[in-house]
């Protein structure tokens, strides 16, 4: 099976196609453009220069986040167009999960942080037990100091936020705080894929017409709605 992950929860955005025996190309830009304006760009490029159509693809997977909202709905949007011209299967993969699969077979606990701004993270907590990745912690918003208090063992950061608030968590955690390499700090549509194949071998796909971002927290702009309209 060929599938193509796509990654727009963050301001970097991740194409890649992959397939059972391996990555076959993975695209990368961390610029300030948009998600609108380089995707499809982003798309052509891996198909071209691995002489691939977009008809040969069995299945695409997309990260639900959370994570920019506009970066998130731009990808889901695309996603959903791919999967539903083309009739084919389509996966969505939590974005913290899909960062936590950067460190296959962790010794420690691995801790993903994504910024929700606010002075919050977007958090997540993952193990390595025989093989198989498990979630510990649900996805969830809150400041350093409340995730202080739901991880108290030595664990691995990873994920921008872990790169932005390195002082402040070695102050929190201390000796228990353990960081990725750059590396793996990005969100990598070639985890989203890989870990679509295996949702699609579990018959784990989701309908393209049910696939929602992922937001944990309300979007601003919702919120703002509703005290303009006397709803809250």
């Amino acid at each position: 099976m060929i599938i193509l992950g796509i990654d727009t929860s963050t301001k970097t955005g991740s194409i890649a196609i992959v397939s059972g025996r391996g990555v076959m190309a993975q695209y990368t830009l961390n610029l300030e453009i948009t998600h609108s304006e380089r995707l499809m760009a982003s798309v052509d490029r891996v198909l071209t220069d691995t002489g691939m159509s977009l008809s040969q693809m069995d299945a695409f997977a997309v990260s639900l986040g959370p994570g920019s909202f506009t970066g998130l709905r731009i990808g889901l949007a695309t996603v959903k167009g791919l999967a539903l011209a083309s009739d084919k299967p389509v996966a969505g993969v939590p974005t913290l999960k899909a960062l936590a699969w950067n460190l296959p077979h962790a010794a420690f606990p691995v801790c993903t942080l994504l910024d929700a701004r606010k002075n919050e993270v977007y958090a997540a907590l993952y193990t390595h037990e025989e093989g198989r990745m498990r979630q510990t912690m649900e996805e969830t918003v809150l400041p350093l100091v409340r995730l202080r208090e739901r991880v108290s063992e030595k664990a691995i950061f990873t994920g921008e936020a872990a790169l932005q608030f390195r002082e402040e968590i070695e102050r929190l955690f201390g000796g228990n705080a353990v960081f990725a390499p750059l590396s793996a700090l990005l969100p990598s549509a070639a985890a989203v894929a890989e870990i679509g194949l295996e949702m699609i071998a579990d018959n784990c796909c989701h309908d393209p017409d049910s696939l929602v971002p992922l937001y944990i927290r309300r979007p601003e702009a919702e919120v703002a709605w509703e005290k303009q309209s006397g709803l809250k």
